[in-house]
């Protein structure tokens, strides 16, 4: 895994030693263990989610720019599996999950393997406003459009990273940066998620 990241091109020395230091096997099903490091999404304890490949997560991370002591906020937490990486990263993570079933069950998870990550269950759409403002978001779902709510509540600086549907064929990686008071977007490439459910995002996943 950690050949196929450098090769793609991940060069951050602590995304790709948080990358090395997460231990995915205890993310995924038991019976996907074995297929754990594959570059590929895989399913998780709940209809239709699925824990992003390795190299996206990475991606994403790596965009996030996170530095020791940030607080972020993830959004869609799944496993816990990227919460955990941008722990690793020096952040002090905030993840919001609105399935109650893997809220509880990644709190569990990350609980025991200590990182510093905080769940809530909730819309995520909406952010975690009480947190905030947070200094990076990242969005592991794929919105409609750019979830306003969310970019309001990063600080002066803060990076928001999110998948946004482009047409039928996918969607677009777009990093948006807070800079003097405004909002300033760059497309990071195209990618594959689910579709991002919520008040701010997809009524349901048949609309996706």
């Amino acid at each position: 895994m950690m050949a196929s990241l450098i090769e793609y091109g991940i060069r951050s020395p602590s995304v790709l030693h948080a990358m090395a230091g997460v231990p995915r096997e205890d993310f995924v099903l038991e019976a996907d263990r074995a297929h754990a490091y594959a570059d590929r999404a895989l399913p998780i304890d709940a209809p239709g989610q699925t824990i992003s490949q390795p190299l996206m997560v990475a991606l994403v991370v790596e965009a996030l720019e996170l530095h020791e002591g940030d607080r972020a906020l993830d959004v869609g937490t799944g496993s816990g599996y990227q919460a955990a990486v941008m722990s690793a990263c020096g952040a002090h993570v905030v993840s919001i999950e609105r399935l109650e079933s893997l809220a509880r069950s990644a709190a569990e998870r990350l609980h025991r393997l200590n990182y510093d990550v905080e769940v809530v269950e909730g819309d995520g759409t909406l952010g975690v406003p009480e947190r905030a403002p947070f200094d990076a978001i990242a969005v592991g779902a794929a919105a409609p459009r750019l979830p306003i709510e969310l970019a309001r509540q990063l600080v002066e600086g803060g990076r928001l990273v999110v998948p946004i549907t482009d047409g039928p064929n996918g969607e677009q990686l777009t990093r948006l940066r807070l800079v003097n008071g405004r909002w300033e977007t760059e497309s990071l490439g195209p990618c594959r998620f689910v579709p991002l459910i919520g008040a701010d995002g997809y009524r349901d996943a048949a609309t996706s």
